[in-house]
């Protein structure tokens, strides 16, 4: 199995994943210019990470990619216990990330993106940083009295704990999210997140 990754690009939280289960994979850790290189297009012609290759099996997006190691790699716990109901509960946690609070940072990163007027772009900048902040407080809501998103550790954990690493990189507000702030303190100390990080030079 091989994952291939961009250092603090939303496919880390695919890499911490791995990380987690304690299993043996390849990683190849790419830059701007390798994503659009033919052989990397070969794999995904869409150029982004992450993608995951086990044997002949070839797949992108951050969501199905967790899912699959999941189901690879059960005794990790990465979906819960097996149930149909933890496996709910931890999906419902990382579709919000990846579909709420994920795409809120796009207007962050490329405001050129959504309009044309750089004299506009602070202003887009502005609105998106509140809309962030609101998400962030949902996550805080729900990992007070938890140490997880969903009550256990779970596939959803290591892509929240990457998009709080974007705040801070994009003058997002955390302050108050006490329960948030505990929460990227365990990820940071934990021994699967920081070989992950290490390996992507992120540490």
């Amino acid at each position: 199995m091989k994952l291939y990754t961009k250092p603090g690009a939303c496919s880390t939280a695919v890499h911490i994943d791995l990380a987690w289960t304690g299993e043996t994979y390849e990683l190849e850790v790419l830059g701007a210019e390798a994503m659009k290189a033919p052989a990397f297009r070969a794999l995904n012609p869409a150029g982004s990470v992450p993608v995951l290759v086990d044997g002949d099996f070839v797949l992108t997006q951050n969501a199905a990619i967790v899912g699959y190691i999941a189901d690879r790699f059960p005794q990790a716990g990465l979906a819960g216990d097996g149930s149909a109901r933890q496996r709910g509960e931890a999906t419902r946690w990382l579709s919000f990330v990846n579909s709420d609070l994920h795409p809120a940072f796009k207007p962050l990163f490329g405001p050129g993106n959504f309009i044309d007027d750089p004299a506009q772009h602070d202003a887009v900048k502005a609105a998106a940083r509140k809309r962030v902040r609101a998400l962030f407080e949902t996550a805080d809501r729900q990992l007070q009295g938890r140490e997880w998103l969903a009550g256990f550790r779970s596939f959803a954990d290591p892509y929240l704990y990457v998009t709080v690493r974007w705040a801070g990189r994009v003058g997002v507000d955390l302050s108050g999210l006490d329960a948030l702030a505990a929460f990227q303190a365990r990820m940071d100390a934990d021994a699967g997140v920081q070989r992950a990080l290490q390996a992507e030079g992120l540490a």
